[in-house]
């Protein structure tokens, strides 16, 4: 970590926040490589749509690691990107389907984005009590990833 954060932040306080998006920097790179996984992997019923459906949660999603790799370098820290740091010290995301049917897929996916949403929100706590801008950030977030369960979970539910 370098030895300046922003104006208003304590060291300690900005380390605290780092240690958080550089979390959720690994969890959304996770992300968009399982929501690409699943879109190459999905078949059946409702293929066209759930394919379509997910390129643009992979652009948002990327668009969001970019967004906490930034703001880890504006506290004076070194958001860590490459496959061996993504690797060490963390549990990745899991996500057991390969090619599937789409209620499968989106099944999966509808339980990773509890985990994620979950974490995110997390994150939004810990934000909350010491810098109002990347508590922004991650209530952005939230909000457009817990709108994209909700899409995943109008494709399953089966009300009539």
């Amino acid at each position: 970590m370098s030895n300046y954060t922003v104006p208003g932040l304590s060291d300690v306080d900005s380390k605290k926040l780092i240690d958080e998006l550089q979390a959720r920097l690994n969890d959304y790179n996770d992300l968009h490589l399982i929501l690409k996984h699943a879109h190459w992997n999905v078949v059946g019923q409702n293929f066209i749509a759930v394919h379509e459906m997910l390129d643009p949660q992979v652009d948002l999603v990327r668009g969001y690691a970019d967004e906490v790799a930034e703001r880890v370098s504006t506290l004076g820290g070194e958001p860590l990107g490459t496959p061996d740091a993504q690797a060490n010290d963390r549990t990745p995301l899991k996500y057991e389907v390969n090619k599937g049917g789409t209620q499968e897929h989106l099944a999966a996916i509808d339980k990773l984005y509890v985990d994620v949403v979950e974490r995110v929100r997390e994150s939004l706590r810990v934000s909350g009590e010491l810098d109002p801008v990347t508590e922004d950030i991650f209530i952005s977030h939230a909000a457009e990833l817990e709108k994209f369960q909700w899409f995943v979970r109008a494709h399953l539910d089966t009300a009539n």
